[in-house]
Formats: C-alpha cells, sequence, structure tokens
C-alpha cells in the first residue's frame, strides 16, 4: 500500500522543488507606439537592458521607432549617444521629432573600439539612452553589451540585419521590422510570449 505523505513536509525536508512561479516584471520607458506598448509584457522598452531593432536595410523608419522615446529622454535632460551610425544623422528630422540636439552625442568609431565605446558608455550610468550598430557580431558580444547597460541601469538599442534572427540572442526584446511601411513582429519579449501577429504601427511613425 503507498503510504500518503504530506507536501509540506517533503517541502520542508527539500525533497520536492518548488518553482518560484515567473519573475517580477522589470520597469520600462513607454515606446510611445501604443500597439507596440500593448503587446509587449513590460509595456514599453525594458529598463536597464539591451532591446535589439532588426531591419532588413535602412530606410524602413527604424529611427523613428525610437524618436518618441528619445524626446523624452532627451527634454528631461538625459544625454542621448549614437555609437557609430552607418548613416550621416540629418538634424532637421531629429529636431521635427522635438529631440533637443543639445543632449544628442555621436561617436565616430569603427569595428572593436565601437563595441568598446558602446560598451563603456551603457556602464557609465550617465547616459539615457544608447544606440549602436553591431552588426553580425557574435552572442558573447552582445552579451557583454546586456551586462553593461544593467550595469548602467541605461536603456540600449541595438540596430542589427534582419539575417540574425536565425540565431539566439540574450537580448531582453527583439524587434524585427517586417517589408512593408510601419510593419514589426515581436520576436522576442523578457516576461512574456512574442505575439503571433505583427504589430502595425505606421500611422504612428
Amino acid at each position: 500500500m503507498t503510504a500518503v505523505i504530506a507536501l509540506e513536509s517533503l517541502l520542508r525536508d527539500r525533497q520536492v522543488w518548488k518553482g518560484q512561479g515567473p519573475a517580477r516584471p522589470i520597469g520600462a520607458q513607454p515606446s510611445g507606439h501604443a500597439r507596440l506598448d500593448a503587446v509587449l509584457p513590460t509595456g514599453g522598452w525594458p529598463n536597464a537592458s539591451l532591446s535589439e531593432i532588426l531591419v532588413p536595410g535602412a530606410g524602413m523608419g527604424e529611427l523613428g521607432l525610437l524618436w518618441p522615446t528619445l524626446e523624452r529622454l532627451s527634454r528631461a535632460g538625459e544625454r542621448i549617444v549614437l555609437v557609430a551610425p552607418p548613416y550621416n544623422v540629418y538634424p532637421q528630422a531629429w529636431l521635427a521629432a522635438g529631440i533637443d540636439l543639445r543632449q544628442v552625442v555621436i561617436i565616430e568609431a569603427e569595428g572593436k573600439n565601437a563595441l568598446w565605446a558602446t560598451e563603456q558608455c551603457l556602464r557609465s550610468g550617465t547616459c539615457g539612452a544608447v544606440l549602436c550598430w553591431p552588426g553580425l557580431s557574435d552572442e558573447r558580444t552582445i552579451r557583454r553589451l546586456c551586462v553593461a547597460a544593467e550595469t548602467g541601469q541605461t536603456l540600449a538599442f541595438a540596430y542589427r540585419p534582419l539575417s540574425v534572427s536565425r540565431n539566439p540572442s540574450p537580448a531582453a526584446l527583439r524587434i524585427a521590422f517586417e517589408e512593408g511601411p510601419g510593419r514589426v513582429r515581436v520576436l522576442k519579449c523578457r516576461g512574456g510570449l512574442a505575439p503571433a501577429a505583427p504589430v502595425l504601427i505606421a500611422a504612428e511613425l
């Protein structure tokens, strides 16, 4: 005959592993795009974390996706750093988005120097947001950026080619632009399941 053992005694004697339930959601910065925030478990860009934005090519509104957040941060006196952008920044477009250009810093660097500069800016704790373009960097490099963002409690955004979506990533959030105006797909979001359907934000860009 099978003996009946109280669950409490098994837990007390550490004979059964007890799950802790879902992790507490981390804070977030609203993206400024209501439809996107509605499907993200944190309700926006996860704080002190790296968010990857994957694009099939330049000129898909990938910078505009961040403008509401950057406008809010810059107006609050927070520094916005762009490390090695692959194209010239058009100041008039940023001004039209309401971003205070006095808070925008552009660092020109290449290769390992660009990655080093990104990591230092993130770790410094003096930036509101850091944007970088690490390209095809390996998972170890991306993990270092994640740790640096957490250390400095800084919003980090990495623009990468869509082709890397086949590779795993330690980023807290991964969003891919799809062909067509203003369509993005959430590939990964810490704290919840990625929605199956793409998010249309064209009207908000």
